[in-house]
């Protein structure tokens, strides 16, 4: 194993736009995905591709929680130096993406009668959602596997390789989707065999680039791979993060409610306005992936002073970028809401409330690396009750707004409330946090 670098501007950097573009890289999957269903004709085949992106991105995304945890305990035992516990880390994640994929797979009956009551689609668009639904499910265990396996590259600090990975797994799904869709003709049960393969392919690309750096979890002992301390550990981690996502989920999910009933074109505008966010965010979630990294192995390496360099640098650039984003929403937002929708309506709608969702990435940039910075360091604890708490202070920002008769300009400014809620409690926790894991402040590397 190679010795960790020490961070700098540079790493940072280095370690944050590889996944940046790894990230741009899955709206333009959606895209090809709905515009290949799209030219078949058919309004129902279409509107079931849209509704089992948002199931699948609501199953999948739940289970992030396994990304995440197996990025902060590689990287602290690559920071310890430690070959041995990053294989059993992976073998941990493997087998738990392999577990929960087979019983999501086995769930499918009672996932897909859920998921379809709920959505409410007309019976032409259920019957084409069941069909893509059944196929695309089975790549459960192959899309949890390439979780583990993108933390376990992401630990090391490889993010050249996430990349790559990522965007192999997003382009093999592109071809094989126009192929089978389009060439073959077989509509969304083509698609949901694009993403089978596609996910699949990336899971042995995935092991086999492991595989070269040295990377051999199927040789891990049972016995190491079931140890009580170190499963107990790896499911916490995996929980605390859960429980965070599953509120942000929620935190999202009651923002697009509120404003669905609002009325159709300010649920239009919102959903206009929501992408400037999500574009936002491909930034800063690389900067935050940066922060697991060097936040990681410097707990790991017990580097009392390379640990607080990485995260005044996650600061500051995730800051710096979300400034910058800001900005250019102001200057350009005007363009991008005319680009994406020609209603009068809902463009002047979009554009009364482009200054909040502008200033959404800034507000959300502090969050975003503490977020990196809680996991590489694994206060996963810490984080799920600042999240609770935040969740709570965002509720009642909620009530009081609509209470107060704010429309949306109040649900925009109850979202920004979540946000900044969430960022200043993690800022308040860390000197605490950070004490306790380093406890010689003055040292260059501190004690366990």
């Amino acid at each position: 194993m190679t010795p960790t670098s020490p961070p700098t501007s540079r790493r940072v950097l280095a370690l944050a736009l590889p996944m940046t573009l790894a990230n741009v890289t899955t709206p333009l999957l959606g895209f090809i995905g709905a515009a290949a269903i799209g030219r078949l004709g058919d309004a129902a085949l279409l509107g079931a591709m849209a509704l089992g992106a948002v199931i699948f991105d609501a199953i999948f995304w739940s289970f992030g929680s396994l990304r995440m945890a197996t990025a902060g305990l590689t990287a602290q035992a690559f920071g310890d130096r430690d070959a041995a516990e990053i294989d059993r880390t992976l073998a941990r994640a493997l087998a738990a993406a392999g577990l929960v994929g087979l019983a999501i797979v086995l769930l499918q009956g009672p996932i897909a009668a859920a998921a379809f009551l709920i959505s409410g689609a007309s019976p032409a668009v259920i019957e084409g959602l069941a069909a893509y639904f059944h196929v695309r499910i089975l790549a459960a265990p192959f899309t949890l596997a390439n979780y583990a396996i993108l933390g376990s590259v992401l630990g090391r600090g490889r993010t050249d390789l996430g990349l790559l990975l990522q965007v192999a797994i997003n382009l093999a799904n592109i071809v094989l989707t126009l192929i089978l869709v389009l060439g073959l003709d077989l509509s969304v049960v083509g698609a949901g065999f694009a993403t089978l393969a596609a996910e699949a392919a990336g899971t042995a690309l995935g092991l086999l680039v492991l595989s070269r750096l040295g990377s051999r979890p199927f040789a891990v002992p049972l016995g190491a791979i079931r140890d009580p301390l170190a499963l107990a550990r790896m499911l916490s981690v995996n929980a605390d993060i859960l429980v965070r996502t599953l509120l942000l989920v929620a935190g999202i999910a009651a923002f697009s409610a509120l404003g669905a009933r609002m009325g159709d074109v300010t649920l239009a505008a919102n959903a206009v306005l929501w992408n400037l966010f999500l574009i936002g965010g491909f930034f800063l979630d690389g900067f935050a992936n940066a922060a697991e990294t060097l936040c990681g192995q410097a707990v790991g390496a017990r580097d009392g002073a390379g640990f607080r360099q990485a995260v005044r640098l996650s600061l500051a650039w995730c800051l710096a970028f979300g400034v910058a984003v800001a900005a250019l929403f102001l200057g350009t937002g005007h363009a991008f809401i005319d680009a994406v929708t020609t209603s009068p309506e809902v463009r002047e709608a979009a554009r009364a409330y482009l200054l909040p969702a502008a200033l959404a990435p800034l507000v959300a940039a502090l969050p975003f690396a503490y977020d990196g910075i809680y996991i590489g360091a694994t206060w996963t604890r810490a984080m799920r009750d600042l999240m609770l708490a935040a969740a709570l202070v965002y509720g009642l920002a909620l009530v009081g707004s609509q209470a107060a008769g704010l429309g949306n300009g109040g649900l925009w400014l109850a979202f920004l409330v979540f946000l900044a809620g969430r960022g200043i409690g993690q800022a308040l926790a860390f000197p605490a946090l950070a004490r306790r894991t380093f406890p010689e402040r003055g040292a260059g590397r501190a004690t366990a």
